[in-house]
């Protein structure tokens, strides 16, 4: 138990410092970054595959055409997302990021009900219907819809499902979703190269190096995030989840000085309720539901 904590608090907090790293290559586009975060992820991968001699498990875990179509699924659902989110942070959006992963989880419980056909209690409903509230509060003050927030939750909760469609271990699914872009993220790079145009002519040495360690960020707070889920019951691991939001929030306000006006504070606290609802609701019903099996 005491394993699993450290592990989800480990993967949590990094995802939540992440703005941090990000912002280091503010003058790169988007697009850039991207490409390079893919290559240099599957580098990280190759090598732990290298290392726990698991090529051959590589091949043969998508020889289905459902789990092919579920690995692109992935490559392109978290393509988006990685990309909405390094846009957002080097363009001032932190809040918005923030606010998109609050609302993820319940994003994903719909999605749960409408492609999975499970079904909610009242509780899990009125959570939905909260965070929908506060999504419409933020739209009100705005004056648009928070398209990065909701982007970022949507994208994710996509990826979530071709996930739970794909079936694949942390490594052999990471490995292969970075596989399916990384000639298409050469490519570019190739092209910003040839074109004289590449950004990462212009880093330091230095940042340069971070750069290329940016798949080992990446890789390593889902393998963190991947032994938390072993050793931890779910609600505790969606409990723990709400740091790395509460954490890029934090940055936002304080070291980016994004302005956090009165309506985003109203906004927020319908979230905060909405999650409040969603876990009481969700562990009432996992404990009812251990009870039933005992009593069988």
């Amino acid at each position: 138990m005491n394993q699993g904590i450290i592990y989800g608090l480990l993967a949590y907090l990094a995802w939540g410092l992440l703005p941090l790293y990000w912002r280091l290559f503010q003058t790169m586009p988007a697009w850039e970054i991207l490409a390079h975060r893919m290559v240099w992820s599957f580098v990280f991968v190759a090598l732990l595959v290298t290392v726990a001699r698991r090529w051959r498990q590589l091949i043969g875990v998508i020889s289905s055409g459902k789990s092919k179509l579920a690995v692109c699924l992935c490559a392109f659902f978290i393509s988006i997302n990685w990309f909405l989110f390094i846009w957002a942070v080097n363009n001032g959006h932190v809040i918005e990021t923030s606010l998109g992963y609050y609302m993820n989880p319940l994003i994903s419980v719909f999605f749960a009900v409408i492609f999975l056909k499970e079904r909610l209690r009242l509780g899990q409903w009125a959570a939905i219907i909260l965070a929908a509230a506060g999504v419409v509060i933020m739209a009100v003050q705005y004056g648009h819809i928070p398209w990065v927030a909701i982007a970022l939750a949507v994208s994710f909760a996509f990826y979530g499902l071709a996930k739970k469609m794909a079936n694949l271990d942390t490594l052999l699914g990471l490995t292969w979703e970075t596989l399916v872009v990384v000639p298409i993220s050469l490519c570019y790079l190739l092209y910003l190269q040839t074109q004289g145009t590449a950004a990462v002519l212009q880093l330091s040495g230095f940042s340069l190096v971070l750069l290329l360690l940016s798949g080992a960020a990446t890789a390593l707070p889902l393998f963190w995030f991947a032994q938390a889920a072993k050793l931890l019951p779910l609600s505790m691991v969606g409990f723990i989840q709400y740091i790395a939001p509460t954490t890029s929030l934090l940055l936002a306000i304080f070291v980016f000085h994004e302005p956090f006006t009165e309506g985003q504070l109203i906004s927020f606290s319908f979230i905060w309720f909405a999650l409040i609802v969603y876990s009481i609701a969700t562990f009432t019903k996992t404990k009812s539901q251990k009870s039933l099996k005992k009593a069988a």
